[in-house]
């Protein structure tokens, strides 16, 4: 593999964003905070905040675009998450759950079955509520990932 590590965030709706750049800067890899509309990122030499158009998927087509086997995506959109993975980077869903080869089909159809489901008018919930624990349990993945990539 070559090339450096980096973080690449679908900042639209993120609600680890602070985690991201806390973990990066005591790894010292840098962070592009993707979005389509403009966000305030800290104003650190590790972080980039990239703005795309308000196209819509632009954040999407750039981060996948950008996406290899020594990046890590955090993003919480199972379809990016896809084909981020068929580009070989690592993904992170915002609740600290990985998204892989083996997990990634059976939550594409889980979605497709919800989108139906609220396409025929059943009153579904939906995901849980972002909690303490999600928030642990992200920290850890995330670290877990940049270790391993820098092996």
């Amino acid at each position: 593999m070559s090339g450096p590590i980096r973080i690449l965030v679908d900042a639209d709706a993120c609600p680890v964003k602070d985690e991201v750049y806390k973990v990066a800067w005591r790894h010292e890899v840098p962070v592009r905070v993707v979005s389509n509309a403009r966000i305030r990122v800290p104003d650190h030499p590790l972080i980039e905040r990239v703005l795309v158009s308000d196209a819509f998927d632009a954040a999407d087509d750039w981060i996948a675009e950008q996406a290899n086997a020594r990046a890590v995506v955090i993003t919480g959109d199972i379809l990016l998450a896809d084909r981020c993975l068929k580009a070989g980077a690592t993904v992170i869903g915002h609740n600290g759950k990985p998204f892989t080869a083996a997990s990634i089909g059976g939550a594409i159809a889980t979605r497709a079955i919800m989108a139906d489901l609220r396409a025929g008018g059943d009153a579904i919930g939906g995901p849980a509520p972002f909690a303490k624990a999600d928030r642990s349990r992200f920290l850890q993945a995330l670290d877990e990932a940049l270790v391993r990539l820098s092996r």
